[in-house]
């Protein structure tokens, strides 16, 4: 997962050496912490009802009200500036009333936000959620909330127990999650649907273990036939996450797909990640895994100089809406390259359209997840 990286402010180590059922906690609820904006010059901030704000580092009311609707900004001497009013302060927490809304780039959220000036002078916005808040904003945008409700309480075990993995890996960190797809894509309560939230409410506080311990419970949107090794990408070597045959997934619409990428966008690409190429004539799979996924693959340009490339790196310096899994098959055709491959996603763990396939053939949350998940066990929270 990617991060950003700055010094941890005093307020962020709180909390951080708990064990896990008091990771951030509030009361009883577990809190997490997603950075739903950041590196930015600016953001819309809307506060609709009754608000407090106080200086981060000082826990120090600094402004209150009914209500705000301001551009937020870091000012040229280490402060922030909302609209018009500039305050001398390097960070802000702000806390509304139970009937109060926060609203940022027009997104609704629950619980408190931060506004964070960084070291380089843009914003970082992390919002602080109760998980299963958190989780109601995040299964609308993983899977359709129209499937079947057992294909969606399986989502929701699996996000619930990813966000927790990611919080104890990142507590000594700024923030647990992002909230696109590089950790799992979290719209706040602005996408909140009723069938989501349901399927939250009926697996609360079920998660995935092994051995006692919490899973990494990746999934991804449609493995085109079998799952993945996570051991083939990360270093992560636990049989719940080996590879899978999947026959369910043949109806999604990512299961086959074609792109044509004009050469110089890849050979742009290329150049910006230190690869310098010429005129791209041919691209070859030199090896595959034993699922099919790409191994490495070979770029030559014509002056016959060429580039060794993993098909995990490939994938990310293209971009993965282009280059959609690494089981793929590839070559140079009238200025493109034309890529023909199958599934979305890196391929590990559920496979999200597979546990759709699943559902509609009447099997449980618990089974698509053993499936997906062999040798998993569904706990709950307080046992791991």
């Amino acid at each position: 997962m990617k991060t950003s990286f700055f010094p941890i402010l005093p307020f962020l180590l709180i909390s951080l050496f708990k064990p896990l059922t008091c990771l951030s906690a509030q009361g009883e609820k577990i809190v997490v912490r997603i950075a739903i904006a950041d590196d930015r010059e600016e953001v819309q901030l809307a506060l609709k009802g009754k608000y407090k704000m106080y200086d981060i580092n000082l826990n120090k009311i600094i402004m209150e009200g009914p209500y705000m609707n301001a551009k937020v900004r870091a000012t040229k001497d280490a402060g922030l500036q909302f609209g018009k009013k500039e305050i001398k302060s390097d960070g802000v927490k702000i806390k509304v009333a139970r009937d109060s809304n926060i609203y940022v780039d027009n997104r609704r959220f629950r619980g408190d936000i931060d506004i964070i000036r960084k070291e380089n002078s843009k914003l970082m916005v992390i919002n602080h959620i109760g998980l299963d808040d958190y989780l109601y904003g995040v299964l609308y945008h993983e899977v359709s909330h129209r499937w079947p409700i057992e294909s969606i309480k399986a989502q929701a075990i699996a996000a619930r127990t990813f966000a927790l993995y990611q919080a104890l890996q990142n507590r000594n960190k700024p923030y647990d999650l992002r909230s696109d797809i590089y950790s799992q894509v979290y719209g706040g309560r602005t996408s909140e649907k009723w069938s989501t939230t349901r399927a939250v409410n009926l697996t609360k506080g079920k998660v995935l273990a092994h051995n006692g311990e919490l899973l990494p419970a990746y999934y991804h949107a449609t493995c085109g036939g079998h799952t993945e090794d996570a051991s083939n990408l990360w270093k992560i070597d636990l049989p719940p996450l080996d590879g899978v045959r999947c026959n369910f997934c043949v109806h999604s619409p990512h299961y086959k797909w074609v792109k044509e990428i004009p050469l110089w966008k890849v050979e742009k690409n290329l150049s910006d990640n230190g690869y310098k190429t010429g005129s791209i004539s041919s691209c070859r799979i030199v090896s595959r895994n034993k699922f099919g996924r790409v191994d490495k693959l070979q770029i030559k340009d014509d002056t016959g100089m060429s580039v060794l490339l993993t098909g995990k790196d490939f994938r990310q310096i293209i971009g993965p809406n282009d280059i959609r899994s690494t089981k793929f098959e590839a070559a140079v055709k009238r200025g493109n390259l034309v890529v023909e491959g199958f599934g979305w996603g890196h391929g590990v763990g559920m496979c999200q359209w597979g546990a759709f396939g699943m559902s509609r053939r009447g099997k449980r949350a618990e089974e698509i997840l053993k499936f997906y998940y062999p040798g998993a066990e569904i706990t709950s929270i307080d046992k791991v």
